[in-house]
């Protein structure tokens, strides 16, 4: 037996709001509809099933056992569609009770902490993932589905036509040197001057060391690498312990700050990071995503003030 067109889940729900209710009126003032519409919504399914659910008593419908066996059915039905939709929607990352946030390492020192405060507070109820890893790690990720928005570096590595790219701010590459360093007291550095200098870099994927790696070319040099690291707090540590010097973003500053210096390095090898938020069109309209939008603006807005 096939369903027939007129068997809708709409019809089904005025139905169970009669029985619950036992009158049209009370019927219709629930769902905010008139007696007629619930009238002819139950004489509709009547005619899609092809079977009797009440007995016709003057103005009256008494239901017949039919409609007792279509109730608890219909409730069952029902209540499974709803859980269905909030599954699909969840899979697909849509309004789904926990988000997903990728975002840099050196964002967790101040922005990540602000934008999650932020979204919190828009939507209490979300519980938030936060996965940290580098600009490639976690474009990958944003691509299959494994994270719902990215914090990262606007570079090329992130250009893509699926994804829309939200700025928040950007931020200048330093010399990091340890406190007792000779260059320690210097307004700015000249890069050369670190030649034969030993220097630890992150590995690559990450939007630093790219960044660092224009910065050398620009200076004419091959930096001598002591180690590769994959975070940026573990090299902090490391430059602070008198291990090598470091090229840095300024938003790490903090970090250390009693013992690791950020040095401006000469204009001419002048480079900025332009951070910001990344995530896929197709989801720019769930809800989640909506939020912490939203309060990337407002960061956005509070960095140029």
């Amino acid at each position: 037996m096939q369903i027939d067109d007129e068997l809708t889940l709409k019809k089904l729900e005025i139905f169970l709001a009669f029985m619950r209710t036992g009158n049209l009126a009370r019927a219709a003032a629930e769902l905010q509809t008139s007696n007629v519409s619930v009238h002819r919504a139950i004489h509709s399914l009547e005619s899609a099933l092809r079977c009797p659910l009440f007995k016709h008593e003057g103005r009256n419908l008494t239901p017949l056992e039919s409609a007792y066996v279509l109730e608890e059915r219909a409730q069952k039905l029902i209540q499974d569609v709803l859980a269905t939709v909030e599954l699909t929607r969840q899979a697909a990352g849509f309004s789904a009770a926990r988000f997903k946030l990728g975002a840099l390492y050196s964002l967790t020192v101040k922005t990540v902490p602000q934008l999650i405060m932020g979204l919190k507070i828009r939507r209490s109820e979300l519980n938030i993932d936060l996965i940290l890893g580098s600009n490639i790690d976690l474009f990958y990720k944003l691509k299959n589905m494994e994270v719902d928005a990215i914090l990262v570096s606007l570079d090329e590595s992130v250009n893509d036509p699926d994804c829309e790219h939200l700025p928040l701010f950007s931020d200048d590459i330093f010399l990091a040197a340890p406190a007792d360093s000779p260059f320690s007291q210097h307004s700015e550095v000249d890069l050369s001057d670190l030649r034969e200098a030993t220097f630890i870099t992150l590995t690559q994927g990450f939007a630093t060391h790219r960044d660092g790696a224009r910065v050398f070319q620009r200076a004419g040099f091959e930096p001598k690498v002591a180690m590769q690291v994959n975070d940026i707090f573990t090299l902090l540590s490391m430059v602070s312990s008198g291990v090598g010097y470091a090229l840095l973003p300024g938003r790490i500053a903090a970090v250390y700050e009693n013992r690791v210096r950020l040095i401006p390095l000469q204009a001419r090898y002048h480079m900025q990071q332009h951070i910001g938020l990344v995530f896929l069109k197709s989801r720019e309209r769930d809800p989640n995503l909506l939020a912490l939008v939203a309060e990337c603006r407002m960061y956005s807005n509070r960095q140029l003030s």
